[in-house]
């Protein structure tokens, strides 16, 4: 039967170690689902994978948009699910990866089938937002859409934004279409978790922040500055940089506010990931276990 190896956990516990690993184990492709590594003009930021193991395992989805691209979790679960029923004919299992929680939900569930939105509604709803700021959003979508209003992140601009193309483009509210039915999927999924002692985990991570400011991450951000307002851009480690450029805070202020970002991003994607009772645990370190386990569940 065809297998699906998810590899999922908190941002810089080791995902890609593991995910590279297997991949070579069953000589096999790696498909990502972090929706930051698909933008071309991040990579030091995003933590993509270095060239030498690029070139070890074929990846998908590894900056092949640009953030300057309209791309949302409905168009990455079309093209991921068609790329693997093509790779399914020639490999099994396939890998992917990633610490993006609702773009993994996506290809393990499915989401709803929400309407296309016109480019030039799209254009005018943007337009709009960058004229009038994050709060005049806040209150557009509560007048079109309470109940969306009540649950949505409402610091995260990107999704209020798609919910009021929604309704401009149907008339109709965002939620009337979200059924949350899990759609069927034509192969088998194993959810491998990775995880290990907080206190460790927030070392690496510190030690990652670090690691990134050494490579270049200032200079790659200042590239994409003139950019800020892209919904791409509105992600940790580059938006706390643009405000060093405005002048309103230290380099060393920026780096303390990226890992402690990065730190609490990693305890909101354990949250959602401990919800999961599908998701079988495992430290960085447990190679050997992990195989067993796939190879006792692809019996």
């Amino acid at each position: 039967m065809d297998t699906l190896i998810v590899v999922l956990g908190p941002t810089g516990v080791g995902k890609s170690d593991i995910s590279i690993q297997l991949a070579q184990h069953y000589q096999t492709d790696i498909i990502s689902a972090d929706s930051r590594q698909f933008f071309r003009e991040l990579c030091i930021g995003t933590a993509v994978p270095p060239v030498e193991d690029l070139e070890l395992v074929t990846h998908h989805f590894i900056q092949s948009k640009s953030i300057h691209d309209y791309y949302n979790v409905s168009d990455y679960e079309t093209e991921a699910i068609q790329l693997m029923s093509h790779l399914f004919r020639i490999k099994n299992p396939l890998i992917l990866t990633g610490g993006s929680m609702l773009y993994l939900d996506t290809i393990c569930k499915g989401i709803d089938d929400i309407p296309s939105v016109d480019p030039d509604i799209r254009k005018e709803v943007i337009r709009w937002y960058e004229e009038n700021g994050l709060e005049a959003l806040r209150e557009r979508l509560l007048r079109v859409d309470p109940e969306y209003y009540q649950i949505v992140d409402r610091n995260n601009p990107k999704r209020m934004l798609h919910a009021v193309e929604i309704y401009e483009m149907t008339g109709q509210p965002f939620t009337s279409f979200r059924k949350n039915t899990i759609k069927e999927r034509p192969f088998r999924i194993l959810k491998i978790g990775i995880n290990q002692d907080r206190e460790v985990l927030y070392h690496r991570i510190n030690q990652r922040v670090e690691r990134m400011i050494e490579l270049g991450l200032v200079d790659e951000a200042r590239a994409v500055y003139p950019f800020r307002n892209l919904n791409s851009l509105n992600t940790v480690g580059y938006k706390e940089l643009f405000t060093y450029f405005d002048g309103d805070c230290t380099l060393a202020e920026v780096i303390d506010l990226i890992q402690r970002n990065t730190r609490k991003y990693a305890r909101k994607q354990l949250t959602w990931f401990r919800r999961d009772p599908e998701i079988k645990w495992f430290e960085p370190e447990q190679m050997e276990e992990i195989i067993s386990y796939i190879e006792q569940k692809m019996k």
